[in-house]
């Protein structure tokens, strides 16, 4: 048995762990994260920066570095409905240093954090190490136990930090109660070559009973077919040269390249979720990210989300880690501070499920445009407001720590 003891244990490698423990650290507090994985590289992971992110990393003396990564850039996002194509956000007129969406693999993004946070002495990184349990005392959470490489281990800690996505572990185990919002629909995540002759915009199409995402990522296309809530199985029971044929109709610049999808293990199921904790906290253990609101796609908005809660919990964690006064007070701060943006962008996320992503997965004749995209597209002022709520969030969070260890590179 492996015995470690530190003032913070983060469960789960995901941009909201990783961020949570490289701001601790950052300021002097003592954490480790855990990662039962050997590596960050997983498909179909949300791989959107948002420009609140990346003024995060701004913030972190960390942005051009970031920005070396290869990425692409979204500075509009638009809709083709029927035979109508309408421009649903402006992002170029946020006044940030980066008025953009930049799409970059999930992995890399972890990568760089990861590297960011071994430039201080108080952060580790234990890859291959899973949390399976909680260790209570006197009615308080004091730590995990988990198994490593190495073998079982033990972990001592004032604060444990949930930070394992939206089939969290820690919270089943720590008994917190989920609210079901729900979701009417499921994604099948696929890629394909782009050529440069393709579109150059990130976009969504919508006909009758069929909703595509396309995501340009340089070299090849990410797309999302929607499916009704449930109805994977049906989909394929039509089988998979049908399916062809539905991305090829509603993406015919890829028709030449749609027979790479020759076998259904090439595409990916999402299982969307919408659901939120009543409480994020217990003594000694916070839930943050999914772990505490699973968000839908609607707006490739959930890593913004997952990192903000980061950002806000390290800022108002830190001080009170750091001289070991942490009380569960301090964690019902972080939950207030998160709830009302959480709330308002589920609330946004379920008004576009019921009147959008619905009404088109029903339709069997012509999909009709709603009116709030034809207010699009004739105020433009519609589109900036959906940029800053898509890009920027409600109360966006900015690092107030003073850093222990400086930054480097």
């Amino acid at each position: 048995m492996q015995n470690i003891s530190v003032r913070c244990c983060v469960v789960g490698g995901g941009p909201a762990g990783v961020m949570v423990g490289v701001l601790l650290a950052r300021a002097g507090v003592d954490v480790v994260v855990l990662e039962k994985h050997a590596d960050f590289l997983r498909d179909f992971r949300g791989d959107t920066i948002h420009p609140s992110t990346l003024e995060v990393m701004h913030e972190l003396g960390a942005l051009d570095a970031f920005l070396a990564l290869p990425h692409q850039e979204a500075r509009t996002l638009s809709a083709q409905i029927g035979d109508t194509t309408i421009t649903m956000a402006e992002f170029s007129h946020l006044k940030l240093r980066c008025p953009y969406i930049a799409f970059m693999p999930q992995w890399n993004f972890l990568d760089f954090l990861a590297r960011r946070g071994a430039h201080y002495p108080t952060f580790a990184l234990k890859m291959r190490t899973e949390a399976t349990g909680l260790i209570e005392e006197g009615g308080r959470i004091a730590g995990v136990t988990g198994v490593s490489p190495h073998g079982p281990l033990e972990i001592r800690a004032d604060l444990v930090i949930a930070a394992d996505g939206r089939s969290s572990l820690m919270r089943e185990r720590a008994g917190l109660a989920v609210d079901e919002i729900g979701a009417p629909m499921d994604v099948l995540w696929f890629d394909l070559p782009r050529r440069p002759s393709d579109p150059d915009e990130t976009m969504g199409r919508f006909d009758a009973g069929r909703i595509l995402i396309a995501i340009d990522r340089g070299t090849a296309w990410q797309f999302g077919y929607v499916i009704a809530k449930g109805t994977l199985e049906a989909v394929q029971s039509r089988g998979i040269a049908e399916f062809r044929a539905r991305i090829a109709a509603l993406a015919p610049y890829v028709a030449d390249r749609v027979a790479a999808l020759d076998d259904w293990q090439k595409i990916k199921l999402l299982t969307v979720q919408v659901n939120r904790l009543k409480r994020w906290h217990r003594p000694g253990l916070l839930c943050i990210g999914d772990a505490a609101h699973a968000m839908s796609p609607v707006g490739g908005v959930g890593i913004n989300l997952a990192i903000q809660d980061a950002v806000a919990a390290a800022n108002l964690l830190a001080g009170p880690l750091a001289a070991r006064q942490l009380c569960e007070a301090d964690l019902a701060r972080v939950q207030r501070r998160r709830t009302w943006p959480m709330r308002v962008t589920q609330a946004f996320q379920v008004a576009v499920q019921k009147r959008v992503l619905s009404r088109a997965l029903g339709a069997s004749g012509a999909v009709r445009v709603p009116l709030p995209m034809r207010l699009m597209q004739r105020f433009p002022v519609l589109r900036r407001l959906m940029a800053r709520l898509i890009g920027v969030g409600v109360r966006p969070e900015h690092i107030c720590l003073a850093p222990r260890w400086p930054d480097k590179g």
